[in-house]
């Protein structure tokens, strides 16, 4: 998602000048391709930018790239001036520390949870959902126009991360009950093309149907939103829930299923294969 999203600034005449990833082939491979320097700490794409862009993969490493920066290296060293724009999908809490240490060192942070996958992040169709101040969006927005088809701006920090875990706590549950319906139509020898269909023009209708039914179908699971993924998110979800005093039996149902992927060792496959585990005669090998 981020090497894309670099792609499609450098495409609209940003000067993308920094770049860093935990795997430093990749990191130099995207810096070659768009003429930015592959950095080797976190204080260096600081100090060679103005807006940071962030894109991790959970509540740990968020904490380890907003480090106290005289405890460690950090993207909050000589960060007095600088826009972060994070984007991943993480705690909602984790955002709102996030935010106090940014502003502690003179900086300005803001949520900028996406929707959509890999090729809107190329295209910049993305569909964003915006939480902190609202000068700090305001002062994001054009970056944030070119990435994005549309985008909402949700309220203060941690707000737009409670709603980016509920949407993909409903995501998962509609991908995890097409699979269970895919699977049962198998099961009756019933089309599936025909069953996809009718769906598309019954209740049964969803946004995954469109883009995880022919992939179930077909056994089509490249990655674009992946199962571990999904796992970590409707445990935020849950967390949220429990929090609040709530029982969510469809969530939790819906994360022991992709905790099943993930202990299978197909936690990287899309989430479609979770379809792997209610097709009949499918299902993860078992281990001699």
């Amino acid at each position: 998602m981020g090497a894309n999203m670099a792609r499609r600034l450098k495409e609209c005449g940003y000067p993308v000048t920094a770049v860093y990833d935990v795997r430093a082939q990749a990191a130099q491979e995207l810096a070659n391709e768009i003429g930015a320097e592959a950095c080797t700490t976190l204080a260096r794409v600081t100090e060679l930018s103005d807006v940071v862009i962030t894109v991790v993969t959970d509540d740990k490493s968020m904490h380890t790239i907003y480090a106290p920066p005289k405890k460690a290296d950090s993207l909050l060293r000589n960060a007095a001036g600088r826009l972060f724009i994070n984007c991943a999908t993480i705690s909602p809490k984790v955002h709102v520390e996030v935010e106090k240490l940014a502003k502690k060192a003179g900086a300005e942070s803001l949520e900028g949870c996406m929707a959509s996958s890999i090729t809107q992040a190329r295209q910049g169709t993305l569909y964003l959902m915006c939480g902190g101040a609202e000068a700090t969006f305001n002062r994001a927005k054009p970056i944030l126009e070119k990435l994005s088809a549309s985008m909402r701006y949700v309220g203060p920090s941690g707000k737009a991360a409670q709603v980016k875990a509920l949407v993909n706590m409903v995501m998962n549950i509609n991908t995890a009950s097409l699979a269970e319906g895919l699977a049962l139509g198998g099961a009756l020898k019933l089309d599936l093309a025909m069953l996809r269909e009718v769906f598309s023009q019954t209740g049964a209708a969803s946004r995954v149907l469109q883009t995880d039914g022919e992939d179930m179908q077909n056994r089509e699971h490249s990655c674009f939103f992946s199962a571990a993924h999904a796992a970590k998110d409707s445990g935020i979800a849950l967390q949220l829930a429990k929090e609040k005093k709530l029982n969510l039996p469809l969530a939790a149902a819906t994360k022991r299923q992709y905790d099943r992927m993930v202990k299978a060792g197909l936690g990287e496959l899309d989430k479609s294969g979770i379809a792997e585990l209610t097709f009949k005669g499918r299902g993860p090998k078992k281990k001699k």
